[in-house]
């Protein structure tokens, strides 16, 4: 494999690059806390949540029953967000959009888009991404699931085209990243490098930091980060607490630190007019 070259670094350096000094500071709801907010959502009013491993009673997107049982929609409900139907998908870890009209199955896609007010749309992880984008002015969401199958397909860029086909304007729009596995523990190897290359030639290489050996630790917040930023969001309407699923076992999750544990859910809805975020 021929690739572009990235940059070895030592160990104090590799701390300083993965763990950013101050990153936002997102509101913890419970405890054990429950779930997280985002506070530059929460300040435009979406109503959101990320959830913790003390958030009880998720169940996998095939069952018949639906993904929540009644513990976990009394949490959703105390948080705000409606829980009397969720628009979900069967990720695929790809890049396709399905737009949503009403709850329930959304099919085989990672991109959920809707403009319809109380639709709460979700996204399941254990490590990878959620990312949701929001359009407070023409009230539109996305919300999107990337590991680094759909970073390579660029979803978090996908979700925002997918907005902005239906009348937003990138520069008004806001963006989360929920917990997930940071640039500290995400190891990858040769053919993950080699969809990066072919993806982003000239860039990937500032999205990872070489380890000797044929591995690298990826830093897939940065790599959907850039993506954002590219679509036309600046920096200060991106908000990345930097939560790492993997070092956070308190917390968190982790299919790399103990594969099939749980899952996390990112849940957003667009608010009724009448609606404040919680």
């Amino acid at each position: 494999m021929r690739v572009g070259r990235a940059r070895i670094f030592g160990e104090s350096e590799r701390i300083r690059l993965a763990m950013p000094a101050s990153p936002p500071r997102p509101r913890y709801h419970g405890d054990p806390p429950v779930y997280l907010t985002s506070p530059l959502l929460s300040r435009a009013g979406l109503l959101h949540l990320f959830s913790t491993r003390h958030l009880p009673g998720i169940r996998p997107w095939r069952d018949p029953r639906g993904p929540f049982d009644s513990v976990a929609l009394a949490s959703v409900d105390r948080g705000g967000l409606p829980a009397d139907g969720f628009a979900f998908a069967r990720q695929v870890h790809g890049a396709d959009v399905a737009a949503v009209t009403k709850s329930g199955f959304a099919g085989a896609v990672d991109v959920l888009t809707t403009d319809r007010p109380g639709l709460p749309l979700a996204i399941f992880t254990a490590d990878c991404l959620p990312i949701v984008v929001f359009d407070r002015r023409e009230r539109r969401l996305a919300a999107a699931h990337a590991g680094w199958r759909g970073t390579v397909e660029a979803a978090a860029r996908v979700a925002v085209d997918a907005l902005v086909r239906t009348g937003a304007r990138a520069e008004d729009l806001l963006a989360a990243i929920g917990p997930s596995i940071g640039p500290c523990c995400y190891e990858v190897d040769a053919p993950v490098i080699e969809r990066l290359d072919a993806a982003f030639p000239g860039q990937w290489q500032t999205w990872v930091m070489a380890k000797g050996g044929g591995k690298w630790m990826l830093d897939l917040w940065r790599a959907n980060e850039d993506q954002l930023a590219a679509a036309g969001l600046a920096d200060a309407r991106i908000d990345n607490p930097k939560l790492c699923t993997a070092c956070r076992g308190d917390l968190f999750f982790s299919y790399r630190r103990g594969r099939g544990e749980g899952r996390l859910v990112a849940i957003a809805a667009i608010p009724h007019a009448s609606e404040s975020a919680c």
